[in-house]
């Protein structure tokens, strides 16, 4: 009788930490699924600092009319597809009700599975690929997908510089990368563009021969939406040959890693991204302000933040992310996962990044973007417009 009591007490408790009754320390466990380290690293730092702006802002959430604690759970999954899996399990095993993340689609797709198991939902902040949510239903997503960005970006190629010959460069094996060229190349040819597409090896650290070749191409436009360190390296070498192409490139370039290594060259960057100072009403640029003086308060931030307190998309995408998942906590009166999961389709949330909805894959309803400039001599980013599809 003794140990049927004694189950049945550990029933209760689970079921009040599922709701957060009953118990004053109980939390909610949010999953923070990002690189710290590896290709990724510099953009998965700032969105992991855009979520813990969110939670100090907000630290607790209403859950079947009980007040709990919001605990955020952060792993580094390394920007490494076969070390995904790892830092998946860890946030299981630490129990955690939803997750946010990951920047990189590689990673987020290889977690997929490990989250499936578990029943928790996770919503991705940047991932792009449309494989992160194609399939399945516990993977959302806020951010727009690559054959849109693709076609905004090969749009942009031709009603900004006329562009009738694109050098595309990817890196083998990278999902995003290869993606979002793929659907930059298509978009391109159907507007009556030409394409010369070529990849790059993991490890690849000299780039001068895809330069030389987009050169030699006599190509209008660069575009290369590879990661923040490989795009460092191609910065330094079309400064070097002095390329004389615009580049372009999706959201990984909008990172602060960029404006440094664009500052004193004689490179043209632009980029498409989800969110960009320059273009936001009243109330937004409050946020922004107040999030600027965030960073500032701790240098470890500021580093995180790429060494400065220029605020990209990155971080105000993972704010808006996690009171997505808040919202979703409220409506399933759960810290269930699978209740949460039930949940998002219904979240209507009106974010720093504009409305935030669902569509019946999970992906956010996103129909423009925003288009960056990066100022190689002041080594700040320039609004240029929001850049919609023909």
């Amino acid at each position: 009788m003794k140990k049927i009591f004694a189950a049945a007490l550990s029933g209760l408790a689970l079921l009040a930490l599922s709701s957060c009754g009953g118990n004053k320390d109980a939390v909610v466990k949010i999953g923070i699924y990002e690189p710290a380290s590896g290709d990724n690293g510099a953009g998965g730092k700032q969105e992991t600092l855009g979520a813990i702006y969110a939670n100090e802002v907000m630290p607790k959430v209403m859950v079947g009319g009980k007040e709990c604690k919001v605990e955020l759970v952060r792993v580094d999954n390394e920007s490494s597809n076969d070390k995904a899996v790892t830092a998946a399990s860890e946030l299981v095993s630490k129990g955690v009700s939803v997750v946010l993340g990951s920047y990189g689609s590689g990673v987020s797709i290889a977690a997929s599975d490990t989250f499936a198991a578990a029943d928790i939902p996770a919503i991705g902040v940047t991932c792009t690929n449309p494989q992160v949510t194609l399939g399945n239903d516990h993977y959302f997503r806020i951010c727009f997908l690559d054959p849109f960005q693709g076609t905004v970006l090969a749009n942009f190629a031709i009603d900004k510089f006329k562009a009738k010959k694109a050098y595309v460069l990817a890196k083998l094996g990278d999902d995003y990368s290869v993606g979002l060229s793929n659907y930059f190349t298509e978009a391109f040819k159907k507007l009556g563009g030409e394409v010369v597409f070529e990849t790059f090896p993991e490890g690849t650290s000299d780039f001068a021969a895809y330069v030389t070749n987009a050169k030699n191409q006599k190509a209008d436009v660069f575009c290369a939406p590879v990661s923040t360190e490989a795009a460092a390296l191609i910065i330094e070498q079309a400064n070097t040959q002095n390329l004389g192409l615009p580049i372009l490139a999706g959201d990984t370039w909008d990172s602060n890693v960029i404006l440094g290594a664009v500052k004193g060259t004689n490179v043209d960057i632009n980029v498409t991204t989800f969110f960009a100072e320059g273009a936001e009403d009243a109330d937004i640029a409050t946020f922004v302000s107040h999030f600027r003086e965030w960073l500032n308060a701790d240098p470890s931030r500021l580093t995180d933040n790429g060494g400065n307190d220029i605020v990209a998309a990155n971080p105000v995408m993972a704010y808006d992310a996690y009171f997505v998942a808040l919202e979703a906590v409220k409506l399933a009166g759960s810290a269930k996962g699978a209740d949460i999961k039930k949940a998002l389709p219904k979240v209507r949330y009106n974010g720093i990044t504009g409305l935030i909805e669902f569509n019946e894959t999970g992906d956010a309803k996103r129909d423009v973007a925003y288009v960056k400039h990066a100022n190689n001599k002041s080594g700040q980013w320039e609004f240029v417009a929001i850049q919609s599809v023909k």
